[in-house]
């Protein structure tokens, strides 16, 4: 009877997003998968990111910026896509992302609910337990594309730079510290000097790929299959532009 209850409340919820205009993203979940062509801020399906190649990923994340630096955002409708997306997600990206309030992904490639994974941390670097979300996203949901995102003026690798210590941000800064190292600018080695601390933003992006391949061997084998690409990408919070490596 619980059962029985069960379907019939899961079939009017579906009646409900047909009669709402809204397919749910939850499509072929059970049986063959047929790919279906993506189109530009439509809900994403499980059939849609089947058509999705890493290449293709990054094409759609560089037209969503070109939009957004543009200030030319698509228009959507939000809550059709929360409904869309209520029985299941299939984003066609990853991204590991700074905490920082300029850079949001989703908002940076202009991207609608149900399209983007995103981990955010100071600093944009990884730990066992945003690597083990990247392998669910990429091993397990379909996710096709890893983006490391950096971005310009960054707190953190400001404070990585003047070597800052300060409970667990010191031990957060300790991650860069390669970084800065590995930096060859001249001038001062701190966050006075602007060339210095871009160089060592896009040197983290580098570094943090590497540990993603290094790290994990799920995601390393899986972009040796080409089923997916672990990319690093850096922002700039003065032009909204983001660059590509």
């Amino acid at each position: 009877m619980k059962r029985t209850l069960t379907t019939r409340l899961l079939t009017i919820g579906l009646a409900a997003l047909a009669a709402s205009g809204s397919t749910p993203a939850a499509d072929g979940h059970d049986g063959p998968v047929v790919p279906k062509p993506y189109t530009t801020g439509a809900t994403l399906t499980r059939s849609v990111q089947a058509s999705i190649t890493p290449d293709k990923a990054i094409d759609i994340l560089k037209a969503g910026n070109a939009r957004f630096a543009a200030d030319q955002p698509l228009h959507r409708t939000l809550q059709a896509q929360v409904k869309a997306t209520a029985l299941g997600q299939f984003p066609f990206a990853s991204v590991v992302g700074c905490i920082d309030s300029r850079a949001a992904p989703e908002l940076v490639f202009d991207q609608g609910v149900g399209d983007l994974f995103v981990a955010r941390v100071a600093g944009n670097t990884v730990n066992p337990d945003i690597l083990g979300s990247l392998e669910y996203a990429s091993k397990i949901a379909g996710s096709r594309l890893i983006v490391v995102l950096g971005h310009s003026s960054c707190g953190a690798i400001k404070g990585a730079c003047d070597d800052v210590k300060m409970g667990n941000l010191g031990t957060l800064h300790e991650k860069f510290k390669p970084a800065v190292a590995a930096a060859s600018t001249p001038g001062e080695r701190n966050s006075h000097n602007h060339a210095f601390v871009d160089e060592v933003t896009e040197l983290n992006v580098r570094q943090v790929v590497a540990r993603i391949r290094a790290e994990s061997p799920i995601l390393k084998t899986l972009e040796d299959e080409g089923r997916i690409r672990i990319v690093g990408a850096l922002y700039d919070t003065s032009s909204g532009k983001v660059s590509w490596f």
